[in-house]
């Protein structure tokens, strides 16, 4: 294999020069080999393997259970299907919040044991420090701003966040303290569309929206939603692209039918 070809296409500098040309980029979810594998070939720029593992792939309500050594197999078995979107991994609720040196240590973790490319966190100024810290060792961060799932239990409400004054001031402060802090991407998730233009507008980090509008930077859907896998969530902003759901059942249920009726396997299925 030539140098060239391990080489991934996408790093965080190119979302900065995407971001500056008006070239938007494309952001999904991915927790597995083979579906990354799918989703890296078929040129989305950014790869998230996000704590959303804990809905769509463990099954539990919120993203809180989900565990650093979960998010590093996820991320692992995602690094080794990519040859060119930049993996980015969440840093898990509880790995980094309110202590700067805990942050640091379970960035190198998923640094180290995956070959990922960079880590997310959700938060503004109140994880300010971890987020500096984690800069300081040569670590891309991407933040996430608006509605943060891993503070459910906080807010009790996954409705859409800054719709009042006060609190988006608050998020284009911490829009403008996480660029300034170094990170190279932000996720705006569920807030006001002016909201999102005006912040997306205002710092040259490169800004990925989720029921944020169009007037992000590029957009970010969690896949199992976009395929219609997963059939119980539908929020306005989830376009689904397919609905594997229909299709997955007929077929598994056609396998069903076929052994029932010792129809499979037929003679060209035997040795």
């Amino acid at each position: 294999m030539s140098v060239e070809s391990t080489v991934r296409a996408v790093t965080t500098y190119r979302l900065t020069e995407m971001k500056q040309r008006g070239e938007k980029i494309a952001m999904l979810t991915s927790y597995d080999y083979s579906m990354a594998k799918i989703v890296d070939a078929a040129g989305v720029d950014v790869i998230l393997v996000g704590d959303s593992a804990a809905n769509v792939m463990a099954g539990y309500e919120t993203t809180v259970p989900i565990t650093l050594d979960m998010m590093i197999y996820h991320a692992r078995s995602v690094v080794r299907a990519v040859n060119r979107a930049l993996v980015v991994v969440d840093l898990p609720f509880g790995t980094y919040q309110g202590n700067s040196k805990v942050a640091l240590d379970s960035a190198v973790r998923i640094m180290k044991e995956t070959e990922a490319d960079a880590v997310k966190m959700e938060g503004g100024e109140e994880i300010l420090e971890s987020v500096q810290r984690i800069l300081s060792a040569g670590i891309p961060v991407m933040g996430h701003l608006g509605l943060t799932p891993q503070s459910i239990h906080k807010f009790g409400t996954y409705a859409v966040r800054a719709k009042e004054e006060a609190e988006a001031e608050k998020l284009v402060r911490d829009a403008h303290l996480l660029s300034e802090a170094g990170c190279f991407a932000i996720v705006l998730e569920k807030i006001p569309a002016a909201l999102a233009t005006r912040v997306t507008s205002e710092i040259p980090t490169p800004t990925i929206g989720i029921g944020a509008g169009p007037g992000c930077d590029g957009q970010v859907l969690v896949i199992h939603d976009m395929l219609g896998i997963n059939k119980g969530f539908s929020p306005r902003f989830l376009r689904r692209y397919a609905d594997l759901h229909t299709v997955m059942t007929e077929a598994v249920g056609q396998y069903v039918q076929d052994v029932k009726a010792c129809d499979f396997p037929n003679e060209k299925e035997q040795y």
